[in-house]
């Protein structure tokens, strides 16, 4: 009698653990598919003006990942090592670059928050704040990021906050 009212309540705790696991599941999942990740961001190699693109497959993520860093330094006769990010298959993977600027450090390292309204592409990155005097240097900053699938939008606009 005692081993089967251990083996119902072993039974029961193992089913009510289940059922939360998987009950929290799809909030999760639906939490990770609405938020936006950095898979590359830099300082130099952008356009001079601002503008967007949707990267569709891998090929063009390498390509615009390599093109981005024309500057990078190698030895003669070898190709530098380039990290490139995996393409994610469930999410829009979106080039942005956001024009010259001629002093601070417009790299964008966090993107709070993105959201789709009048089909543009509202993306919330939070402010920095320059230390006084910086020195002139011109540089075109670009950052590849991911957004949700079902977002539909013909422009992006950045939104600092602080």
């Amino acid at each position: 009698m005692n081993k089967l009212l251990i083996g119902l309540l072993a039974l029961s705790i193992s089913c009510t653990t289940a059922v939360s696991q998987t009950g929290q599941s799809p909030k999760k999942s639906e939490q990770m598919q609405k938020k936006s990740e950095i898979l590359v961001s830099e300082s130099q190699g952008g356009t001079d003006q601002p503008g967007f693109s949707i990267i569709k497959n891998e090929q063009e993520l390498q390509k615009s990942v390599k093109g981005g860093n024309s500057n990078l330094i190698g030895e003669v006769g070898k190709e530098p090592a380039i990290n490139y990010p995996k393409f994610p298959k469930d999410k829009k993977v979106v080039l942005y670059n956001l024009g010259m600027f001629r002093s601070g450090d417009h790299r964008i390292a966090e993107i709070k928050s993105v959201s789709v309204k009048d089909n543009i592409l509202y993306v919330e990155v939070p402010f920095v704040e320059s230390d006084g005097m910086e020195i002139q240097v011109i540089s075109n900053p670009w950052v590849i990021f991911t957004v949700p699938s079902d977002y539909q939008f013909n422009s992006v606009e950045l939104k600092y906050s602080k």
